[in-house]
């Protein structure tokens, strides 16, 4: 069977657009698919979340550094639908994406945010330990704009930033720089573009050198934070009538039709 269609095993996280590399102590995985701008395929979010409990299940690795490829760290889901990489996943939904796995890491998980984060990408830098961001990176959270109402977005989002933020970056759509989004603790820190990985690893090292029984029990208080979401409403969306529009919006480049026809930009949102 080829690369292509193979279930995660070992260092191999089931598609080859993410690679997992060891440096020493420390595991990178490194989401590659530059043909696609980083699009998400479902085996690319199980492939985060299996590099995640592959980390913690290996006494070889201390740590998890999240990163991306060219200008692009995460910018959500393939919205094309493309999985050429399937290999017998279901459709996209929450059991397939690694936010839960995120929260509940046992060893520590940095971000090298390198470009473009937005959707799950964002949500992975939110529910990293410590998101470390390039000072050419940009946020933004489009999903209303794709007709999904992500409760888990709203939710954790609101937590992290509080509720007029979380509006403000839902409701609009607007793209904040790097030095907003750390002015406004959507992320920790922002460094220069080219310090980024040797930065993020200072930052994942730092934390591999906390103790392991005490960093659980304060990520078990932080899990408490985030709290719960509405996930059968959350679900329900995923396949209601504005998800397909949105999905069918994106992929003919034009504005969805639930916008008044005299406010309907030109292009895509």
């Amino acid at each position: 069977m080829a690369d292509g269609g193979r279930p995660p095993e070992g260092d191999w996280l089931g598609t080859p657009y993410l690679r997992f590399e060891r440096h020493g102590p420390l595991a990178r995985c490194v989401v590659d698919r530059p043909e696609a701008r980083n699009a998400m395929t479902p085996a690319m979010y199980f492939g985060v979340r299996y590099a995640s409990n592959h980390v913690d299940a290996d006494v070889d690795l201390a740590g998890l550094l999240l990163t991306g490829t060219g200008d692009v760290f995460i910018p959500g889901g393939d919205m094309g639908g493309a999985s050429p990489d399937a290999w017998g996943l279901p459709p996209l939904g929450m059991e397939i994406t690694p936010f839960d796995a995120l929260r509940q890491a046992i060893k520590p998980i940095v971000s090298a945010v390198n470009g473009i984060c937005q959707g799950g990408g964002l949500m992975i830098a939110m529910l990293s330990d410590v998101a470390v961001v390039s000072d050419r990176a940009t946020f933004r959270v489009p999903e209303l704009f794709r007709g999904i109402a992500d409760t888990h977005y709203g939710h954790i989002l609101a937590r992290q930033i509080g509720p007029a933020r979380a509006r403000d970056l839902m409701f609009t759509g607007r793209t904040l720089s790097a030095e907003e989004a750390v002015e406004w603790g959507l992320v920790a820190r922002v460094v220069p573009h080219e310090e980024l990985l040797d930065a993020a690893t200072e930052v994942l090292v730092a934390c591999c050198r906390t103790a392991p029984g005490a960093r659980t029990d304060i990520k078990r208080e932080l899990d408490a934070y985030y709290g719960l979401y509405d996930r059968i409403g959350m679900r329900e969306s995923l396949g209601a009538t504005e998800a397909v529009e949105g999905w069918r919006a994106f992929k003919e480049r034009r504005p969805p039709a639930w916008i008044h026809p005299d406010l309907r930009p030109e292009g895509r949102l």
